[in-house]
């Protein structure tokens, strides 16, 4: 059975990438699994100090440093097992029932996609650990959209139990995708669904949006649709404000693209600026 897997990693968007991910598990009538990586840059497993070798009365010091390395690396493990214990007594409390702790030591992209297989959806907070003032997406968050297959659910600070959804439609594959989604999956199921398309209201783009709209409709679900002009993010955004959306869901781009993200992009720029939660199709 696939899991939701959530990110842990003791920044200050934890607590609510478990309560996004909790919702998700329960939406979606699936374990929850929560993750944590102990960066291999930060806390190695072993000290390589072969560039070292024959300095004489220094070699004792440079095993002092190494034993404080591993020190280190004990340390964070154990932090990250309390972590993890934290955030199973919080998933637990939201009612979710079957959650499964796993940690590992190495690289967090090449860890997540040990696990892709199992994973129905990945719950990552906007901010990491080390994420600056300056630099609001985190570096990790970068390489693991870059990198994974499933969809991506990037958590704010502060957890908002989604009420409204708006989808990103431009006409595109990865929308039409979005709108299947929406359309299949129980995560969406009783909530207002608002596809919202910006560019010129012509005769083909109304078409498409009204017909992606239909298709919902026909299945159960309650959705709007809205054509409006001017630059894609703050017409985005100027409409998730007006209707109060919790959740904004967007088609990431394919992998021959994938490469141009956090360059200039629309999926860069909203991730930059927007202060709800947001979900990455692939």
């Amino acid at each position: 059975m696939k899991h939701v897997v959530a990110c842990i990693d003791g920044s200050a968007s934890t607590q609510s990438v478990c309560d996004y991910a909790s919702w998700a598990a329960l939406r979606l009538q699936t374990p929850l699994t929560l993750f944590h990586v102990l960066d291999e840059a930060r806390y190695p497993t072993e000290t390589n100090m072969t560039g070292n070798i024959g300095l004489g009365s220094r070699e004792a010091l440079l095993e002092q440093l190494a034993e404080l390395d591993q020190q280190r690396s004990k340390l964070a493990l154990e932090q990250g097992h309390h972590m993890l214990e934290s955030a199973k007594l919080r998933a637990t409390q939201s009612g979710v029932e079957h959650i499964n702790l796993r940690q590992r030591h190495g690289d967090l992209a090449e860890s997540l996609l040990e696990v892709e297989d199992s994973m129905r959806l990945l719950v990552m907070g906007l901010h990491g650990e080390e994420t600056t003032r300056t630099n609001r997406v985190g570096s990790q968050l970068e390489t693991v959209v870059r990198t994974m297959h499933r969809p991506i659910l990037i958590a704010p600070e502060e957890f908002t139990e989604p009420k409204n959804v708006m989808l990103a439609f431009d006409g595109s594959d990865s929308s039409r995708k979005g709108i299947r989604m929406l359309a299949e999956s129980p995560i969406f199921r009783g909530l207002p669904l608002h596809l919202v398309m910006v560019g010129a209201d012509t005769n083909d783009s109304r078409a498409s949006i009204e017909a992606a709209s239909n298709h919902l409709r026909e299945l159960g679900h309650n959705a709007r649709f809205e054509i409006r002009s001017g630059e894609v993010e703050p017409a985005l955004h100027a409409y998730q404000e007006e209707h109060n959306i919790d959740l904004l869901v967007m088609g990431a781009y394919g992998h021959s693209r994938i490469r141009q993200f956090l360059v200039g992009s629309t999926t860069t720029s909203l991730l930059q600026t927007t202060n709800s939660a947001l979900l990455l199709l692939r």
